[in-house]
């Protein structure tokens, strides 16, 4: 009589759990919009949410320790003119967060650390060049201010934010309307799915398509896609009779899928929110009241199912807090934000751990905030893997850090150097022109200004308070 071996992983009993209540989000109305996006961006300081507005597309953006109550008046970031459909932070910059809407337009802002007083209406840059409703956005993984776009023009555009230029515009490749796109690790390719049923992936930079796989999955429901760790591709659609699927393949044999499984038999996309440092994928189907969670490895059947997290609500978007952002003295290898139709709640999936020391078989070195090339050296067809930190002694988000847009003179146009990168100097003349002495003193009264600019927004923060208190 032989013995069930059971499989060995240290992610077998990862348990979800809903924060307590005082820890959620309340009075936040979240956008009705029928677009199959997350409609939540989160990382280590802020909390962003597409929200309802009257005239045009806003988001809110709260920050991560502000939970309970929202104020109905708690100042948005309105400039939209029509809903905002995707949001998605900026992996190498904290404070900045770009917006995709149905305007046609992308708009990246920059999001101060204190409180506003109002609505933040003035993006850092407005990026035009979609002709229809733009839906997706992705930052590049490693380069800076390199962010993806697609609209429902059936294009692609990859943008440099730092000078507002289009980088490159992938026009030919979708015949109708895409529906994801992802990077991999280094950001040298892209997965996209496609209305017309077809699994893609293409090399930017030479605006070719790597390899297609068409009807991954044989039913009529939108697809999604997400690489792995190890350059294989994670899709989840829809079977013929409308089960929904999840299924692995390896871009070298497009033939058949490396694993398939089915799971239910529901009409919301499932939306695939992938961890390559635990290679666990998270499946959040929308109007779901559940997640779903799925271990991939090299052993046979490859997607091994863990568990599932069911809850009584169903979720209207989630947001998935990047590795550097959680808990490791709690063992949390993942957040979500899972938002309800008035409230944003959080819920942290754990392995229990009887030791409270640091568990470095958990927390392998994660990708940390340094960009690893600039966006000249990619689009000259550089490529380098994300510049990764140690969680060992926790996470510090940066202090606040300023984009800079530097629209570039088109008549003095120079081909991008693909030499070693330039320090980033104080300035850009030769530092002779400059004693060490000079540098400190400007350094000290731009610290002295910024410090009295803080003080008067305090002191006007405060007067405000109190000119309400009174009407009150």
């Amino acid at each position: 009589m032989s013995r069930r071996v059971v499989r060995q992983s240290k992610f077998r009993h990862v348990f979800g759990q809903a924060a307590k209540a005082d820890q959620t989000y309340e009075d936040i109305r979240v956008s009705k919009v029928t677009w199959d996006s997350s409609f939540c961006a989160v990382n280590p300081k802020f909390l962003a949410i597409i929200v309802e507005a009257g005239g045009g597309g806003a988001f809110i953006v709260l920050p991560l320790i502000k939970t309970g109550r929202v104020d109905k008046n708690y100042p948005l970031v309105t400039g939209h003119t029509a809903p905002v459909l995707d949001i998605d932070w900026c992996p190498h910059n904290d404070n900045v967060i770009a917006s995709a809407s149905d305007d046609t337009t992308v708009m990246v802002w920059q999001i101060p650390d204190y409180t506003p007083v109002r609505n933040i209406t003035e993006p850092v840059i407005t990026l035009e060049g979609h002709s229809k409703r733009v839906g997706i956005l992705s930052w590049h993984p490693t380069a800076r201010n390199v962010l993806l776009s697609a609209g429902g023009d059936n294009v692609i555009i990859i943008w440099n934010v730092g000078t507002g230029e289009v980088l490159l515009s992938l026009d030919e490749m979708h015949p109708d309307v895409i529906h994801s796109v992802c990077w991999n690790s280094n950001g040298s390719l892209l997965a996209t799915t496609c209305k017309d049923k077809t699994l893609r992936i293409i090399d930017p930079r030479k605006s070719q398509v790597v390899a297609e796989r068409a009807r991954p999955h044989e039913g009529a429901r939108p697809l999604r896609a997400v690489f792995t760790a190890d350059g294989k591709l994670l899709s989840t659609g829809f079977s013929r009779m409308s089960e929904r699927q999840v299924a692995l393949w390896d871009p070298n044999n497009f033939e058949e899928p490396v694993a398939l499984q089915e799971m239910d038999t529901s009409n919301g996309v499932l939306l695939p929110f992938y961890d390559p440092d635990s290679s666990i994928v998270y499946l959040c189907g929308k109007g779901d009241s559940s997640i779903r969670y799925f271990e991939i490895t090299d052993e046979p059947p490859f997607v091994h199912y863990l568990n599932t997290f069911s809850s009584k609500e169903p979720q209207r978007g989630m947001g998935f807090m990047p590795k550097r952002g959680l808990d490791v003295s709690k063992c949390e290898i993942a957040r979500f934000y899972k938002l309800h139709e008035r409230k944003c709640e959080p819920i942290v999936m754990t392995v229990p751990r009887k030791s409270d020391l640091f568990q470095d078989d958990l927390y392998p070195d994660t990708p940390g905030p340094e960009p690893a090339l600039e966006a000249d050296e990619w689009i000259a067809g550089q490529d380098a893997e994300p510049v990764l930190i140690s969680l060992k002694d926790g996470y510090v988000p940066p202090k606040h850090r300023e984009l800079r847009v530097t629209k570039r003179n088109i008549l003095d146009v120079r081909p991008p150097s693909s030499g070693p990168r330039r320090s980033q100097s104080a300035s850009d003349a030769p530092l002779s022109q400059h004693t060490l002495e000079t540098l400190l003193e400007e350094m000290k009264a731009l610290r002295e200004r910024v410090q009295a600019q803080e003080e008067r927004i305090t002191a006007l923060e405060n007067m405000l308070c109190e000119l309400v208190d009174g009407t009150d």
